[in-house]
């Protein structure tokens, strides 16, 4: 009866081992990704600065920033979506603003316009941004190139905006009202997916389905050899 029993206690204590084990690796994910929230939350929440000369993507993303000048009319529309309100677009325009060097082109990301209010009026000229240097990682290998007919982007792509629109690459996302009808659209922590603590419940549960699936096999195993 001991020989039948070795290879399914074996195979089940094995089995169990590594579902617990990847349950305690989410728990470690869990502590990661809670720090590096609470880092991005940190970022996002110290007093504005004025714009850098020199921009580092690592160390300024979600950097707050203050920049006086204008915004020249030249945008693109990027598609998106919000609960209980429907399509719309991100409105990113560009905005000029005087440094030491000349005038600088960067972006602004002003926020949200439903669908049905693409085609109103727009206010631009003169104003000053209050918002987050960010450089959204949205792009995959499915993403699709902007729409000749409607000039919608279906992402925010920095870099291929700034190309269109002939400014650098600085991204800054508007955390306040930049006029008109734009309703903005701060950068946050609530779309960063953080699911690593239902993985961990997920794969514990799975080891104790396990488990009792063994000691049931060998329960079995024992009633077919009394």
């Amino acid at each position: 009866m001991l020989r039948r029993m070795v290879v399914p206690l074996i195979f089940g204590l094995l089995g169990a081992a590594t579902l617990i084990g990847l349950g305690f690796w989410q728990v470690e994910r869990l502590a990661w990704k809670q720090a590096v929230l609470a880092d991005i939350n940190a970022r996002i929440m110290v007093p504005a600065v004025g714009l850098p000369a020199v921009i580092d993507r690592v160390r300024d993303n979600y950097l707050p920033v203050r920049v006086k000048g204008r915004f020249t009319g030249e945008h693109v529309d990027v598609l998106v979506s919000r609960k209980q309100i429907g399509a719309g677009v991100r409105v990113v325009e560009v905005f000029e603003t005087a440094a030491a060097s000349g005038v600088r082109r960067v972006l602004v990301d002003r926020g949200f316009i439903p669908d049905d209010m693409r085609n109103a009026l727009r206010v631009s000229g003169e104003a000053e941004v209050i918002g987050n240097l960010h450089w959204p990682v949205e792009v995959d290998g499915y993403t699709p190139p902007p729409d000749p007919k409607t000039g919608l982007w279906f992402t925010r792509d920095a870099d291929a905006i700034a190309a269109s629109l002939q400014t650098e690459p600085t991204f800054i996302v508007a955390v306040g009202p930049t006029g008109g009808n734009i309703e903005p659209m701060p950068v946050d922590t609530s779309t960063i997916p953080n699911d690593h603590l239902q993985y961990a419940i997920t794969w514990f549960l799975l080891a104790a389905v396990w488990l009792g699936m063994t000691v049931y096999l060998l329960w079995r195993i024992r009633q077919r050899t009394v």
